[in-house]
């Protein structure tokens, strides 16, 4: 599909630019510190605000997660369920895997209308926007044949947990491993090339 590989034009084009656009915009507009202010500042709707507003313009979250995001957010309290978790997520002490449980126990939690909130998509999303060095975006059907096709092993488990995200950390490492002669930057890189063997889009 993509003779250059990571630096191919098209892949840069079709998988890789707009991902890297919207954690630069991240970087711009909720970054560690000026999260960190808009926090002690209790500007919760702002701070879910601009983090929906990046994810809104990429094709990552199903439209379904992202009205129903939407709606989780509108009001102070599940902006501030959100950010003060989403902070606790990215920039805490604990253990990634003890914070991703902490993280999806707080998604879980999120005010709701109809559809549920807490869905592998949407509780991946913005760490892989905000910190794509550490942190990869799973839609699980198309990492499930991702998996099968290149013939690894994935203890995949319906509800998102950090059991389950840690395990899939653990393939993308193997996979880095396994393509390191392709020279891949980052997550944004690893998610893509599974995305290409696993995606419909791509057969």
């Amino acid at each position: 599909m993509f003779p250059g590989g990571f630096r191919d034009e098209t892949y840069l084009a079709w998988e890789r630019d707009y991902k890297w656009e919207a954690h630069r915009e991240w970087e711009a507009d909720l970054n560690a510190k000026t999260f960190r202010k808009a926090l002690e500042e209790e500007r919760y709707l702002d701070i879910a605000a601009r983090a929906v507003r990046i994810e809104s313009g990429r094709s990552l979250l199903f439209s379904f997660e992202k009205m129903a995001l939407r709606d989780a957010v509108r009001e102070t309290h599940g902006a501030r369920l959100f950010a003060e978790g989403l902070f606790a997520f990215l920039h805490g002490k604990e253990p990634l895997e003890a914070r991703f449980d902490a993280w999806c126990e707080t998604v879980a939690a999120l005010p709701r209308k109809q559809t549920r909130v807490l869905t592998w998509p949407l509780a991946t999303v913005f760490g892989f926007i905000a910190q794509p060095r550490v942190h990869i975006f799973l839609k699980p059907n198309t990492i499930k044949d991702a998996a099968r096709v290149l013939g690894l092993s994935f203890d995949y488990q319906s509800r998102p947990n950090g059991r389950a995200y840690a395990a899939y950390l653990a393939l993308a490492k193997r996979v880095r491993s396994e393509i390191r002669d392709m020279r891949p930057r980052d997550m944004i890189d690893i998610q893509s090339f599974l995305w290409v063997q696993g995606s419909d889009e791509y057969r």
